[in-house]
This record gives structure tokens, sequence and C-alpha cells, in this order.
């Protein structure tokens, strides 16, 4: 199932997604400028740009899955998920460079050397740059096949995000333990794609017969 749209119409609802996706941030801002995020604000802050960067990484990856299985055409909108989700990781790192650790480099490297998931985000943010900086038709047109194997990338980037996630909060309540389960499912996914996709194709004929 495609949405009908015309180009007008599709490059609104881009924007318009664009606008929903970065609400939450600007809005957890308004909170902590207002005094309303309680005792420790920037921490809590730095949590919410985090989690919501985890939560447009695995909205990237639900495209594929939701065209094959439901034949609903996201790809489109999948663009536009991955710079939401760079943008979120952008910030989140910012918020804990300029106002958790004041960009005190003694801080910074302290943090490096006791908390391995402080490594495993920035990782993450290095690995980002590039796609997000190659999400253009240019880059497409320009890499050739090179951009689809480049953007390959986005696995380890989401493995290394839940990963940073669960980490940092020290122990595995349910909340990580529900995103751990959403990104396994989801890499799962691609390698089980092409036996899926077979399955289904192979189902259709039996059903119509019995119809």
């Amino acid at each position: 199932m495609a949405f009908a749209m015309t180009p007008t119409q599709r490059s609104w609802s881009i924007w318009a997604l664009y606008a929903v996706g970065l609400a939450p941030g600007i809005w957890t801002f308004y909170l902590g400028v207002t005094a309303q995020l309680g005792a420790d604000p920037v921490r809590t802050f730095e949590h919410i740009l985090g989690l919501w960067a985890l939560r447009f990484l695995c909205l990237t990856l639900v495209v594929t899955p939701v065209r094959d299985l439901f034949k609903i055409n996201l790809l489109p909108y999948r663009r536009a998920l991955g710079l939401i989700a760079f943008w979120y990781v952008l910030a989140h790192f910012a918020v804990y460079l300029f106002l958790d650790r004041g960009l005190i480099l003694s801080s910074i490297i302290g943090d490096l050397t006791k908390r391995p998931y402080i490594i495993i985000g920035m990782v993450c943010l290095i690995l980002l740059i590039p796609l997000a900086a190659t999400s253009n038709r240019w880059s497409i047109r320009r890499l050739g096949s090179r951009w689809a194997t480049l953007h390959k990338l986005v696995y380890v980037v989401i493995a290394g995000a839940v990963l940073h996630y669960a980490l940092s909060l020290k122990s595995i309540t349910l909340e990580p333990a529900v995103y751990i389960m959403i990104v396994t499912v989801l890499l799962a996914y691609r390698p089980l794609r092409t036996r899926i996709l077979d399955w289904r194709r192979q189902r259709k004929p039996l059903a119509s017969a019995r119809t």
C-alpha cells in the first residue's frame, strides 16, 4: 500500500515529520529552562535526548519490515527519521559536553577511562556523521552502490546505541529490556529478510487455492 500523495503534499508531510519529531526535544528544553526537570535537570535533559535518539534510530529500521510485511511504503520518510535521530544524538552529546562536563577535559577523559558506555556513545556519533552527511540525492548518485554499503553502518550504530543506553543505567530494568528486545528483532530481521519474503510468497498460492 502506498500513500497517494502529490509531490507537494509529500514534501509538506516530510517537513511536518521534522516538526513533530523535534518537538519532544524542544519541549524538554522548555521544561529545563523553566525549572521543571527535577533535581538534576542536566542529566534528565541528557537522558531524554538520548532516549529519543534511540527511538528514531529504531524507526528508521522499522521502515523496511513495514513495507515488506504490511505493504506500507514509508521509504520517503526514512531519511527524515534518520536525520532527526542524528540531531538528537548530536544534542545529547552537546548537553553532555557543555552542560554536564562543562568542557573540562580532565573530566571527559576520566569518563572515557571509567565508563565504557561513553566511548561507545562517541563511536556511534562518529559513525553517524558520514551517514547524515550523505543523506541526500547528490550523495546517492555520487557514491552509487557504495552508498548502500556505507549506510549499513546504521546497524552498528543502533546496536551500539542500545548498549550505551543499557550500560548508562547500570541495571537492566523493564524499559531498557524492551529497547534491547526491539533492537534485537530489527537487527535479526535483516539476515532473515529473504527467507521471510520467500515464505510469504510461497503461502500466497496456497491461500489463493483455499479460497
